[in-house]
């Protein structure tokens, strides 16, 4: 279980990549900001990323439109489930898998939004297709396609996943997400789910004080997921993958000093 850290593309590919790398990690997952031009992108990556060394283990997609204001808010406009943007993602997710590629990474992932839990209704139908036209895309370019806990309780994913059926379809697990948005224990739901998870999130938060309102994140080891548990639960269920730091909170000097305590946290339960 490899320590790595999920940061964000930007105009300097090299530096973005150095700044990761100085906290003493080798890989990481790259997230794609919607506004963030394709076109001409990856080489430039892959040159600063082979410069560096560094591995990209999973490419993360988002798109114009969405918030993570509070819950109503984000089953409003998250992932593919909002009507008017649902085309425009699955060609920019399609596109991402084609840049991921482009890099060398063997996973995409994104999240889907809130699957409705009636697999008769019209936009769980829809999503599904979408899910499975990804799916086989990515399947083309040798990756994986993960799908991000949190937003719906592990046995709605798991049936969901079941129905689209697709053998590259799987989970990236963020145990934080399951406290943040309320919707289940972390270790349990990574027990239900897995056979399916093929990365995770090594990120932390506190359940909500309310309905509606999202937990608050917190540093590793200081919110309700239990990280030792977590860490100890991976073994259990022969988990190989890498630890993927996520730390998403506006002061960036905040943020890379709570990720550079993550890592040693990190390294002291996985030793």
């Amino acid at each position: 279980m490899e320590i790595g850290v999920m940061f964000w593309a930007g105009a300097d590919p090299l530096a973005a990549v150095r700044q990761v790398k100085a906290l003493g990690v080798r890989c990481g997952q790259l997230g794609i900001p919607p506004d963030l031009p394709l076109a001409g992108a990856a080489p430039l990556l892959r040159t600063a990323l082979d410069a560096e060394k560094f591995t990209v283990v999973t490419v993360f997609a988002a798109y114009r439109g969405e918030s993570y204001a509070d819950i109503p808010t984000v089953q409003r406009t998250v992932g593919f489930i909002p009507r008017g943007t649902r085309h425009e993602r699955e060609e920019r997710t399609l596109e991402i898998s084609d840049f991921a590629a482009a890099l060398g990474a063997a996973s995409i992932a994104c999240h889907i939004g809130f699957v409705p839990e009636d697999t008769g209704d019209a936009d769980y139908i829809a999503v599904r297709e979408v899910v499975r036209r990804v799916a086989d895309h990515a399947a083309r370019n040798g990756q994986t396609f993960a799908l991000e806990t949190g937003q719906e309780p592990a046995p709605v994913l798991l049936r969901f996943i079941k129905d689209v059926n697709r053998p590259n379809l799987r989970i990236n697990f963020d145990p934080a997400n399951m406290i943040l948005y309320g919707t289940g224990d972390p270790i349990e739901a990574l027990g239900v789910l897995a056979p399916y998870v093929i990365s995770v999130h090594c990120k932390d938060g506190d359940w909500p004080s309310s309905a509606g309102v999202l937990g608050a994140e917190r540093p590793l080891g200081e919110g309700a997921v239990g990280i030792a548990r977590f860490i100890d639960k991976l073994k259990e269920i022969g988990y190989t993958g890498t630890l993927n730091i996520e730390r998403e909170v506006e002061d960036q000097s905040q943020k890379w000093r709570d990720v550079a305590a993550a890592v040693k946290l990190l390294r002291t339960l996985t030793a």
